[in-house]
């Protein structure tokens, strides 16, 4: 890898694993990913039904193979509602619970230089955003898993409480440059003024021999 900070943002001309539920999932290695999932209870029914409605007017409007800047206008476009639902804090906000948080903060910050280098990252009171550059070894989605599938169980366990804690579909976005990656860490501190529960601020200054340390001692 040599020094150079765009070697932690999405190549276009590189390859990137696709995948899709409701959501279309880019992952490349080595690369800067913000990301967010969230609790089952935290998007009422009807607001749900409106944001499909919305993404199938869309989708109507726009015809595949989406260029660069359509796909990059249907991920902010959806993920900005999505978020400002997020916001008004429904369901039962168990992460308002520090001992809720707590658990999510020791699973995210478990493998940190193992699996994965954190960046900046925020739990909220029903969802939870992250600045990560994943091991080349672990794919995303095995690290959400992860996390998702220890704190399930162990907020269940707490509360006695059975069935998903977490929604199945996980926002996340390769980041694109500097630029974007300083709009998204002043994202995320604005959201840990606004109400974090737990957070850290940490960024990744060293990040190329970061990721260089990371490879060689993993």
């Amino acid at each position: 890898m040599d020094q150079n900070s765009n070697n932690i943002f999405y190549n276009p001309t590189v390859f990137k694993k696709t995948t899709r539920r409701n959501l279309p999932h880019w992952q490349q290695t080595g690369k800067m990913y913000f990301t967010t999932f969230r609790t089952a209870d935290s998007i009422p029914q009807e607001k749900a039904e409106e944001f499909r409605h919305a993404k199938q007017q869309w989708q109507k409007t726009h015809t595949k193979p989406y260029n660069e800047m359509e796909k990059i206008e249907y991920r902010l476009l959806f993920s900005d509602k999505m978020n400002a639902w997020l916001d008004r804090c429904h369901g039962e906000c168990l992460l308002a619970k520090h001992d809720c948080a707590a658990i999510v903060k020791g699973a995210i910050e478990h493998f940190q230089d193992q699996r994965y280098l954190l960046d900046h990252w925020v739990i909220m009171p029903n969802h939870v955003h992250i600045l990560l550059i994943a091991h080349e070894a672990y794919e995303l989605s095995t690290i959400l898993h992860s996390w998702k599938s220890f704190t399930s169980n162990k907020i269940n366990k707490l509360y006695s409480k059975k069935g998903a804690f977490w929604q199945s579909e996980t926002f996340d976005h390769l980041v694109r440059s500097n630029q974007q990656l300083e709009k998204y860490r002043e994202y995320i501190r604005m959201n840990i003024d606004k109400a974090g529960v737990l957070w850290s601020e940490k960024t990744l200054e060293n990040r190329f021999l970061g990721v260089n340390r990371l490879r060689q001692d993993a």
